[in-house]
């Protein structure tokens, strides 16, 4: 058995508390790490690796970082995932005999970081913890900066628990260890880095402590199970009492529209699927906000919008007087902007870390209280009137911080110089004493001047040595005998002190040494005191960044122009000039066509829309989930009119997507989300598939998204937009009496093909795929090869079929060509665009004909039969094909 230093079997016992996290080990300026910490640090950090002798015949592996600059290494092994545990001295050397006493004092893990530094201003930090108790399923979420807790329980289902973690987007869960399993199988569905921790403890009066009755005794078994758990994991991680926990935020699934992972992925609400990027996202959009406060509530109003019509109207009606008023609006956000962070102020509070600058930005924060309020009882709103209606100002906490703290102090409290003059008796006089004394020196030195000629003699102080008379080697000379005592030998200069020089150095450091003491002592004080106000602070914080969601809606719908939208509990979805609010945003310089929606209970509830690739479906289909989501959160919507009904759920299939890591393929995904729609969609969901069946082969493919689209319109009768490139399926249209059929408009000009992004009725003839791989730049000879290949596959279907087909279906009138040819307008007519099918054979008299009529007949058919078998249909404009079946007509 190896035997180690006192020090290493110290080291050893702490670490075996703290296996799963590195130990960030106290010894003097530095923390060291030891073992295998070190070996993984130093690969991590990109830190040297030494060695210590420590008792074993090898050296000991060994890697430090120094004291003061610790929370940047801290940050790194935090950003990838891991825990660290902070081992500190919690005994004076001095004092100590043998191995000074360390203990942990804090374990940092990716959920309970508290330094602004590892921070997002404008997020959230949530740690989640799922429990199950008696075949329920619950989860918890809560944000150690800010001090929110949320808690919803659920059935016996996990995916609920699924579609609730990729709300909150959590950096870490903890779960119990006989959930640990099942919970890290289901975390293969989410793509970013969360550490799932199995936990064992439960402390349910830890919990119940933490709570006031009145919240805690109301709460399920398995909800008081899920909180006891995460809040035993807090308590053991944090060693502190977290006093800014105090409100718990219960809700039911109900409350909110249900977006699974991949809906929210799919849409880009709060992140793009490229670059997972804010930029280019519907919160990117929406977030006008001034304060991080208030940036963070809007995003948990993007995650879970509304289902009461009462709620959303509230909401509703606030941003109408705001989107009125352009004046009220403005000056609303010109208060906001000297609004701090109320909400992690009030946690570093908590958490004993603030310091005198969090409490100056406390107080100017408060300062700006009355004028929010006035605004708001000046609005002629009720709704903004009552939610400042005896709104507590915090009054008294502005003036008891602004009569204790300087308006600029230092960052650290240990350096003294940030309490107000008057603020401390004794404080007072130790500072004249201070401020006498160094009236003192500079006299001395002024007087010692004189008595020795020297010029360049200086009075100085360090820290080592204190006060000293520095005179340089030059003039040691001109020194009167036995005035001086040699303190000091530099290269260049000696140092002196005297007795007189002595005594004031005695009286002066005394005096600036309690004086930091003192200060420190009273800051400390004042921050105790202001733990007690926690709640109302929590409480006008809340105010104040509802306040700001309200003004930023308000904007950007001021801004864009668009409508405030009817919401019912019918079924009917109504917008008028929809458009797609992000897409319009970022392609500002150009104008965004806009399209109508229209679902009417029992006669149009399935869109079946074909048409060309690029020609807009995708960016249509996603722009009505958008309109329902953003009338729900209570923002106004991009369109002229809107009438929304209440969507309880919203299911997407968008895009081609294979999950490698489940050995699932495309296909595969793709009929795993067809299962979830198919199990889950309800009458007053929205259901979007885009490019239904396309992952196998044609025929199956088609058999599927039939079936599919016959389920959800038979048996559920949920509102459903179906893109696809099957054009066959167009027949369904006079077999399902709720679905209709649309297209995205083409313009065709000589080889010239124009996408309009017109919504129009009506199936599509083409998806002018290979006219798209042509302009994105595949080489000349591959595009010629693939319309060859393309007539003779077509050429092959009709003579396999062994009937007489019509040759086209010819998507636009020649009205409507007329039209299009004379307005260099994206737009077009539903009336002019209504599809229409010519017979050869129209308008031919039903009468006998004689043997050799049979014959002429005969042979003009074949003839007939023949021009059209040579007649390349991909190359000829719509116009031109009018025109050859009106010379083929003739002829017959």
């Amino acid at each position: 058995m190896v035997k180690y230093t006192p020090m290493m079997e110290q080291y050893l016992e702490i670490k075996e508390k703290a296996k799963d996290a590195f130990l960030f080990f106290r010894l003097g300026d530095f923390y060291e790490l030891f073992f295998e910490d070190a070996k993984l640090a130093a690969q991590e950090l990109e830190i040297t690796l030494t060695g210590r002798e420590g008792g074993a015949k090898e050296k000991i592996p060994m890697c430090g970082v120094p004291y003061h600059s610790a929370e940047q290494y801290i940050a790194k092994l935090i950003q990838k995932g891991y825990k660290v545990a902070i081992c500190e001295q919690v005994q004076n050397p001095a004092e100590a005999k043998g191995v000074v006493k360390r203990e942990i004092v804090r374990v940092i893990t990716p959920g309970t970081v508290m330094e602004g530094k590892m921070l997002g201003d404008r997020s959230n930090n949530f740690i989640v913890c799922v429990s199950q108790l008696n075949d329920t399923y619950s989860l918890a979420a809560c944000d150690l900066t800010s001090g929110e807790l949320y808690e919803t329980t659920g059935q016996a289902s996990l995916d609920f628990v699924i579609d609730e973690i990729g709300t909150y987007a959590p950096v870490e869960i903890v779960t119990e260890t006989s959930l640990y399993p099942l919970l890290q199988e289901k975390m293969i569905q989410i793509s970013r880095t969360i550490l799932l921790n199995a936990w064992k403890q439960k402390d349910n009066f830890i919990a119940a402590k933490q709570f006031k009755p009145e919240l805690w005794e109301p709460l399920s078994d398995s909800s008081k199970h899920c909180i006891s758990v995460l809040m035993s994991y807090l308590n053991e991680t944090q060693k502190r009492t977290l006093s800014h926990i105090t409100n718990i935020k219960s809700y039911e699934n109900n409350q909110y529209m249900t977006l699974d992972p991949f809906t929210r992925r799919n849409l880009e609400l709060v992140e793009t699927i490229r670059d997972q990027s804010k930029k280019g996202s519907l919160l990117w959009l929406l977030d006008q906000t001034v304060t991080s406060m208030g940036s963070r509530l809007l995003k948990r109003w993007v995650d879970k919008p509304l289902m009461s019509i009462t709620a959303i109207n509230y909401r509703l009606n606030i941003v109408d007087t705001l989107y009125q008023q352009f004046i009220l609006r403005e000056d609303l956000r010109e208060k906001l902007k000297n609004v701090y962070d109320l909400e992690r102020l009030v946690g570093r509070i908590s958490y004993g870390n603030a310091n005198a600058r969090d409490l100056v930005a406390l107080k100017k924060s408060l300062e700006q209280v009355p004028a929010l309020v006035n605004i708001c009882e000046n609005s002629g709103s009720d709704q903004l009137m009552a939610l400042v209606h005896s709104l507590d100002q915090c009054t008294d906490i502005k003036e008891r911080i602004g009569k204790a703290i300087i308006e600029d102090p230092p960052i650290s409290v240990k350096d003294g110089s940030m309490i107000k003059e008057g603020y401390h008796e004794y404080l007072d006089q130790l500072r004249e004493a201070s401020v006498n004394g160094k009236q003192w020196l500079a006299e001395l030195e002024q007087r010692e001047r004189e008595i020795t000629g020297i010029k360049k003699l200086k009075i100085g102080y360090n820290k080592v040595f204190g006060y000293f008379i520095e005179i340089t080697k030059a003039n040691i000379n001109h020194l009167p005998e036995g005035r001086y005592e040699r303190k000091q030998t530099l290269a260049n200069a000696e140092r002196f002190i005297t007795p007189e020089l002595k005594e004031k150095e005695a009286l002066i450091l005394e005096a600036e040494d309690k004086m930091v003491e003192i200060e420190y002592e009273l800051f400390h004080e004042l921050r105790n005191e202001l733990k007690i106000q926690i709640p109302r602070l929590q409480h006008l914080a809340s105010i104040i960044s509802t306040l700001d969601v309200y003004q930023s809606l308000a904007k950007v719908s001021a801004d864009h122009q668009y409508c405030k939208p009817a919401m019912t509990n019918q079924y009917n979805l109504i917008v008028r000039e929809g458009r797609h609010p992000v897409v319009e945003a970022i392609s500002k310089d150009q104008t965004f066509i806009s399209n109508d929606t229209l679902f009417e209970s029992g006669n149009q509830n399935m869109l079946l829309i074909t048409g060309p690739n690029m020609a807009g479906k995708s960016t249509y289909m996603r722009q009505v989930s958008l309109v329902c989501i953003m009338a729900q959160i209570g923002c106004f919507v991009p369109a002229t009119e809107a009438e929304i009904p209440v969507i309880d759920r919203i299911f997407t299939r968008i895009g081609a997507a294979d999950d490698l890591v489940s050995g699932q393929s495309t296909f595969m995904v793709e009929m795993k989300d067809i299962q979830v729609m198919t199990e889950k969609a309800s009458p007053k969901s929205l259901v979007i598939i885009d490019e239904l069946g396309r992952g196998t082969s044609t025929s199956e493919g088609m058999s599927i998204a039939q079936a599919v689209i016959e389920f959800l319109h038979n048996e559920i009768g949920c509102k459903t937009l179906v893109s696809t490139h099957f054009h066959e399926l167009a027949h369904l249209e006079k077999n399902l009496s709720c679905l209709k059929n649309y297209s995205m408009a083409v313009k065709e000009s000589g080889d010239e093909v124009t996408f309009l992004r017109k919504l129009i009725k009506g199936a599509a003839s083409t998806s002018y795929g290979i006219y798209c791989a042509q302009i994105a730049g595949i080489p000349n000879s591959i595009i010629e090869r693939s319309y060859h290949l393309l007539s003779s596959f077509e050429s092959r279907i009709e003579e396999g079929d062994g009937e007489q087909k019509d040759i086209s279906v010819i998507r636009e009138s020649a009205a409507t060509k007329s039209v299009l040819d004379q307005e260099e307008q994206h737009v077009i007519k539903e009336d002019e665009a209504d599809t229409i099918q010519l017979s050869f054979f129209e308008g031919l008299e039903s009468k006998k004909l004689n043997v050799e009529d049979k014959q002429k007949q005969k042979n003009n058919e074949n003839l007939i039969e023949k021009e059209l078998r040579t007649l390349d249909l991909l190359n000829v404009t719509p116009l031109q094909a009018i025109n050859i079946l009106s010379d083929l007509k003739s002829k017959l």
